[in-house]
C-alpha cells in the first residue's frame, strides 16, 4: 500500500543482498551509494565514465574490490550505452536493482552541446541514455529471483513545481510544453523538448522532469505485470556534489552555505548515498510508484515520505508521449 503524502516509513528491517548497477558511481552521491550499498552486502556494478577515477574514489572509501564490479559508459552516447549492456550481459551477473544516477549540469554554456547522435547533451546524457539503459535491462529486472527487484531513479526538488524548489523562474521552472522538439527530431537547430530557444539550467530540469515521468510510466505501465519496484527520490540539495563543478566558483562557496544555513536543505553526499541505498535495499521503501523525500533533510533521523509530484510529471498523457517519442529518439521504436 502507498503511504499517503506526507506518513512516515516503518522502521527499517534487514535487506536481502543482492546486485545492483548505479550509473555516475565514481564520484558524488553515486559513490557514496555504491558504499553503503556495498556497506549492507550487496555487490555493487560500477558504471562510469572514467574508470580509473572509479578505482581511485572506490579506494578512498575503503570499498573492497570483491564487492564492485567496474564498468566504462559515456550515458550521453547511445551506442556506449549498447556496449554497456553487452559488457554487463558478459560479466554472467544477475541485475537485482538499477540505479539512475548519473547526470550533468551545464548551466553556463551559450549554445548546446550535441551527443554523438545530435541530441543536446543534457538531455542525452540525464534521460535519453538513461532511457535507454532501462529499456535494454528491464529483462534482467524481470529474471531476478530477488524478492524486490527495484528501479530507482534520482530526481531533484528543481523538477517538481509541487515544491518551492520547483517554483524557481530562473531560468524557467521545468516544463517540456507539448514536446514539439522532441517530436521533430530533437536534432539541430532544436534543442529542447518543446522546441523553444535554448536554455541550460532549464535544459537540465527538463532532463530531470523527464527521468521522473519515465519512472511514473514505468509504475502504470508495467509494474502489475511485471512486480519491479519502480521509485524516484530526492533525497535532500547535495550542496557541494560534483554535480555542480561547471558552476561559477562564488556559486560553489555560496551555495552549500546558503542551504545549510538559510534553507536547511542540505543533505551531505554521505547520507545522500545511505538514502539512495534504502531506497534500493530496505523493505521498508518497496513501494512502486513512489517519489521518496525527507522532511528535515538535513537530519540523519529526518523520515522519509511520499512526496506529491506536479501534474507535468505525473499526467498519463504527458508521459505517454515522452515515452513514445523517446522510444523513437533511442532508436527502438
Amino acid at each position: 500500500m502507498v503511504a499517503a503524502t506526507g506518513d512516515t516509513l516503518p522502521s527499517r528491517s534487514a535487506p536481502t543482498p543482492g546486485t545492483a548497477l548505479v550509473t555516475g558511481a565514481s564520484s558524488g552521491v553515486g559513490l557514496f551509494a555504491t558504499k553503503a550499498l556495498v556497506d549492507r552486502g550487496w555487490h555493487v556494478v560500477m558504471a562510469c565514465r572514467d574508470l580509473d577515477k572509479a578505482r581511485r574514489a572506490q579506494a578512498a572509501l575503503a570499498i573492497p574490490e570483491q564487492s564492485v564490479t567496474h564498468l566504462q559508459v559515456d550515458m550521453g552516447d547511445l551506442d556506449s550505452v549498447r556496449h554497456l549492456v553487452e559488457t554487463f550481459h558478459a560479466t554472467g551477473r544477475r541485475l537485482d536493482a538499477l540505479v539512475v544516477n548519473a547526470a550533468v549540469y551545464l548551466p553556463r554554456l551559450r549554445h548546446p552541446e550535441r551527443s554523438p547522435q545530435g541530441y543536446e547533451i543534457s538531455m542525452a546524457t540525464n534521460h535519453l541514455g538513461h532511457f535507454l539503459l532501462i529499456q535494454l535491462l528491464l529483462d534482467d529486472l524481470r529474471r531476478s529471483d530477488h524478492p524486490s527487484r527495484r528501479l530507482v531513479v534520482l530526481g531533484t526538488v528543481t523538477a517538481n513545481s509541487k515544491e518551492l524548489g520547483g517554483k524557481i523562474p530562473i531560468p524557467a521552472p521545468a516544463d517540456l510544453g507539448d514536446l514539439a522538439g522532441f517530436a521533430a527530431g530533437f536534432k539541430a537547430p532544436i534543442a529542447m523538448a518543446d522546441a523553444k530557444a535554448f536554455k541550460p539550467g532549464k535544459a537540465y530540469k527538463d532532463s530531470k522532469l523527464c527521468n521522473m515521468i519515465t519512472t511514473q510510466e514505468l509504475h502504470r505501465r508495467l509494474h502489475g505485470e511485471t512486480g519491479i519496484v519502480f521509485t524516484s527520490l530526492y533525497p535532500g540539495c547535495v550542496a557541494d556534489t560534483p554535480l555542480f563543478r561547471n558552476t561559477p566558483a562564488a556559486f560553489r562557496t555560496i551555495f552549500p552555505w546558503f542551504q545549510k544555513n538559510i534553507t536547511g536543505g542540505y543533505v551531505s553526499q554521505a547520507l545522500a548515498g545511505e538514502r539512495v541505498a534504502a531506497v534500493v535495499a530496505d523493505p521498508a521503501f518497496a513501494v512502486s510508484g513512489v517519489h521518496w523525500s525527507w522532511g528535515n533533510r538535513q537530519k540523519k533521523s529526518g523520515s522519509a515520505f511520499n512526496q506529491e509530484l506536479s501534474e507535468k510529471a505525473s499526467n498519463p498523457e504527458t508521459a505517454r508521449r515522452m515515452w513514445d517519442l523517446s522510444m523513437q529518439l533511442v532508436g527502438l521504436a
